[in-house]
């Protein structure tokens, strides 16, 4: 059985004192004008990457700059699967940089590790932050745009207080202090070469899994004291983030990067409850920081009834219309959410993250196909989408599912480890290409 979906079931009942309404209308600026949207130009082809899913350590227990996550205090405790080198994409950046080129991409999300830069409180790894600035170096001069996230799921483990674990994280007392400095110093650093910045990668997801499903750090359960309180610090660490951002480069573009499955009403879910709830859990987090968002970015992978038998059963589905993590692929509800958070926040928008965990690359670029095909009728209407990117590059490191997805428009050889493209990758390719001449998302070259 699934645990987040067994707790996303027992949830709402637990709720039901609680009153969870429907999400209201926000009090948004006036609509754009049809003539103010950009069309094609300038739309963004990329992928998206993460530091703790692709990055060798280099560092050894011992030397001062070593570093330790809250993540690999989960696996220290038997409760994440081993990372190990990962990818080498920290040691050997060029050999993504070259599977990038190659493939055609103009923009590259990816995010640096907080806890590399900033191994102790206040002690900061300048070797490292200067090489996260050559790698954003290299990408403007090959002509890719470099999308930096500052923050994706990892914490330092400096910011977990081993007495108290309502202490962690969001909630440690240094938490915003150091945050705050931590992005002044990388946003004056990496400026020079980047143009977007991604705050937090999915923040609304991992309070979810942190506090309520308790599979990631502080791993409580139904804690929703913890998970209303984590919800509302991220929110306002957002909110600084972007205020250090536009100090330092006010013509940055500020994205958020929120989990948004398409949810839809269940047959067994009385008054509704179980939907709101679901709901919430998607929007809060973005309705308190998108008004300092330049771009509304968010990830869209699946949609699910919400409802007991689809979260009970997600584990068991298998076949064509699911991926290999049992999530059910439907590209018209990613249409359906364009045209949502559109009208909800009536901003631009990027999809940040878009792929499938399959070992059947023919399914792969099926699935690109058919999505990539919901933002060209979506664009075609008038709806002001301005990138896609796909998850991701390689076949990675996916969290407590460890390396079992595989995600990759490539995979690593052990040897060499050079990235080998699959099929997909070279499909991406020719899309962008001919996108680039019709000057128009073109998903069948």
């Amino acid at each position: 059985m699934n645990i987040r979906s067994l707790i996303l079931w027992i949830l709402p009942p637990l709720f039901a004192g609680c009153a969870i309404h429907p999400l209201g209308p926000l009090d948004k600026a006036p609509k754009h004008q049809a003539d103010g949207l950009t069309g094609y130009k300038g739309f963004a082809w990329g992928i998206s990457t993460a530091s703790l899913q692709y990055e060798d350590r280099a560092e050894k227990p011992g030397d001062p700059d070593y570093f330790l996550r809250d993540w690999d205090l989960l696996v220290q405790h038997g409760k994440a699967p081993f990372i190990g080198p990962a990818l080498y994409s920290w040691t050997d950046f060029d050999k993504d940089l070259e599977a990038l080129k190659k493939i055609g991409v103009t923009h590259y999300r990816f995010s640096i590790e907080w806890a590399r830069i900033e191994p102790q409180p206040g002690h900061y790894n300048e070797e490292a932050l200067h090489r996260y600035v050559t790698m954003c170096r290299k990408l403007k001069e090959a002509g890719i745009e470099p999308v930096v996230t500052l923050w994706h799921f990892s914490f330092p483990a400096w910011l977990t207080d081993p007495n108290d674990s309502r202490k962690v994280n969001w909630l440690h007392p240094l938490a915003r202090e150091r945050w705050n400095l931590y992005v002044k110093k990388v946003v004056a650093a990496t400026s020079p070469f980047v143009d977007y910045y991604a705050p937090e990668n999915e923040p609304n997801g991992q309070v979810l899994t942190a506090y309520i499903a308790g599979l990631w750090p502080p791993c409580h359960v139904l804690d929703f004291d913890g998970y209303k309180a984590a919800t509302i610090a991220s929110a306002e660490m957002f909110r600084d983030a972007a205020a250090r951002i536009k100090e330092i480069k006010p013509s940055a573009n500020v994205v958020s990067v929120e989990a948004l499955p398409w949810w839809k009403h269940g047959p067994l879910d009385p008054g509704g409850l179980v939907y709101n709830t679901v709901m919430h859990s998607n929007f809060d987090h973005l309705d308190r920081i998108y008004d300092v968002c330049d771009i509304i970015g968010f990830n869209y992978y699946y949609s699910q009834v919400a409802g007991p038998i689809s979260f009970l059963s997600e584990s068991y589905r298998h076949g064509p219309h699911f991926s290999m993590m049992g999530w059910s692929i439907d590209p018209k509800s990613l249409g359906k959410q364009i045209r949502y958070v559109a009208r909800r926040y009536d901003k631009p928008m990027m999809i940040t993250e878009n792929g499938i965990a399959t070992s059947n690359d023919k399914k792969r670029i099926k699935y690109l196909k058919d999505h990539m095909a919901q933002i060209r009728n979506a664009m075609d209407e008038g709806f002001d989408v301005r990138g896609y990117f796909v998850w991701s590059l390689a076949d990675n490191y996916e969290w407590h599912y460890g390396y079992v997805p595989k995600f990759g428009l490539s995979s690593m050889d052990p040897k060499t480890h050079a990235l080998i493209l699959k099929p997909s990758a070279y499909y991406y390719q020719k899309v962008i290409q001919t996108s680039q001449q019709n000057q128009k998302v073109s998903v069948a070259p």
